[in-house]
């Protein structure tokens, strides 16, 4: 072979290589995104089949009430406690500015608001994630770890239906009732603060508080929870299902479930937000003028 022909076959493989370059590149940087899509198309499947368990015979009524003891007697303490003093730091937090433009009166007003719409749906679902969802993940890793999911497939029980579909009625309806015990804490705490230690006048206080609060922030508050506790344990029991084996995949599926689980909250309450902020502005124009 010539010089000349050699050196004509150098741009023919650069040619060749610079395509498969192209290629590695797309693939490395789309395959998380397919790789999320994949896993998306997954859990919502996953979550067909356990919310379709709720309506079957495979709902089972003792492990449905365990749950709900679990769910709600259990976290109880910790929604209680973080409702009473995030409803303190607001108070001690807004005073300042409130008091410089002499709004002091408004104080009760704007915190409660904030409480019930917003931090006691969003609190109690973290505090869920955190204490109830990596339970359920980890409870439910074990039982793929030693094969006892396998076994109730075996048996021809649907292991979904039957171990994830009583979790997730508990959450559904236990967290709702945990956002308002954080809730009426929360406005305990503020009020308190607010009343007792820095002296604003009772009468104007409550008087802001009824004028500006109403049942339709209420309402979207305990519409917030319910998706929240609905979405996390869901995702959590997901996790749970598919641990991979041995003691790390038990403590990677109880982590992956609490951090899913504590975007989704955010990201859900986000659009939630929205949506119903667009929808106060259709139904209740007064209210949301007054609010303004």
């Amino acid at each position: 072979m010539s010089a000349d022909a050699a050196t004509a076959e150098v741009p023919a493989d650069d040619a060749v290589a610079a395509p498969s370059a192209a290629r590695a590149l797309a693939a490395s940087l789309l395959g998380p995104v397919l790789d999320a899509f994949v896993g998306l198309g997954d859990w919502t499947l996953f979550s067909l089949r356990a919310t379709s368990g709720v309506f079957t015979k495979h709902m089972k009524r003792s492990e449905f009430l365990r749950a709900c003891v679990e769910i709600g007697v259990g976290s109880f303490g910790v929604v209680g406690i973080t409702g009473v003093f995030i409803g303190m730091v607001l108070a001690v937090q807004a005073y300042n500015q409130f008091h410089t433009i002499g709004l002091d009166t408004s104080l009760g007003a704007v915190i409660h608001m904030s409480i019930i719409r917003e931090l006691g749906p969003v609190l109690a679902a973290v505090m869920l994630a955190g204490r109830v969802g990596t339970a359920m993940a980890a409870q439910l890793a074990t039982m793929r770890v030693t094969e006892q999911i396998d076994a109730l497939a075996c048996l021809g029980v649907d292991p979904v239906k039957f171990l994830v579909a009583p979790r997730f009625l508990a959450c559904v309806v236990m967290i709702p009732l945990l956002t308002v015990v954080a809730d009426a804490l929360g406005i305990v705490g503020s009020t308190f603060i607010a009343l007792k230690v820095f002296q604003i006048d009772g009468f104007h206080y409550w008087r802001h508080t009824a004028n500006f609060v109403t049942l339709w922030d209420l309402f979207v508050g305990l519409f917030k929870s319910v998706v929240f506790g609905g979405v996390l344990s869901l995702i959590c029991c997901h996790r749970g299902v598919n641990s991979r084996a041995g003691a790390e995949g038990v403590g990677r599926a109880a982590t992956e479930g609490f951090v899913l689980s504590f975007v989704a909250v955010l990201v859900i309450d986000f659009v939630l937000g929205l949506l119903f902020n667009t929808l106060g502005n259709v139904f209740f124009p007064v209210v949301t003028s007054r609010i303004a």
